[in-house]
């Protein structure tokens, strides 16, 4: 049998450091607690990344590049069904780089890089989530004044962005581990859609709420 060749150190240092990251948040994690974890020298893990930030920013940078790939699909969204799911699958991406907005403003701070560059990953949001509105407008899945898309649109990432925040607030002890986690995303894809009911046809509207039942195992329209 032919063995495997090893994962390559730099690798498997940020699958570690994003588990610990996720795991106890990112100011709580320090270079040496990666090392041990990972059974290595110190040395060996300065020689692949100098410096924290270095591995901050490639573990963005990996986020940064599906995070595109996935609001490009926002061009084909029509109506709820089609929201739901991009919205769920949006929530398991942040899900897992949730370090980065369980900590966010504190990264942000430190991180001129990521500073800069969440600005743009807002920007890209808002795109998305237009363009999602006006595919839904386009089929008549909403109805929406003009004048209301970019305050619905900001609105949405607003709860996209500081969901895990609100969870985590809500129950410190329990809200970011993995055992909570469909939950958790069922919420916020809920909450974020849930700001269309005004505008949303009645069937699907109707449709919206059935989504959210069956997903969440909960009646129709319970949080």
């Amino acid at each position: 049998m032919t063995k495997k060749a090893p994962r390559r150190t730099a690798e498997r240092i940020l699958e570690v450091t994003l588990d610990l990251f996720n795991r106890f948040g990112e100011p709580n994690v320090s270079t040496t607690l990666i090392s041990a974890e990972l059974n290595i020298s110190p040395g060996n893990l300065y020689y692949h990344y100098p410096a924290k930030d270095e591995l901050i920013n490639s573990l963005f940078d990996r986020y940064d590049k599906a995070l595109g790939e996935l609001l490009n699909a926002s061009d084909g969204v029509r109506d709820v069904e089609d929201a739901w799911f991009f919205m769920h699958t949006l929530f398991e991406l942040i899900w897992q780089y949730r370090f980065l907005y369980r900590d966010l403003n504190d990264l942000l701070s430190k991180n001129r890089r990521l500073e800069t560059s969440f600005q743009r990953v807002l920007k890209d949001k808002m795109r998305a989530i237009r363009a999602l509105l006006d595919g839904m407008s386009r089929t008549g899945a909403v109805q929406i004044d003009s004048r209301e898309v970019e305050a619905t649109a900001a609105s949405m990432v607003v709860v996209l962005t500081y969901w895990l925040s609100f969870e985590y607030v809500r129950d410190p002890r329990h809200a970011l581990e993995p055992d909570s986690a469909q939950l958790a995303l069922l919420r916020g894809a809920h909450h974020v859609l849930h700001l269309l009911v005004p505008y949303l046809e009645q069937g699907q509207r109707m449709h919206l709420l059935k989504l959210v039942g069956a997903y969440s195992g909960s009646p129709a329209g319970e949080s």
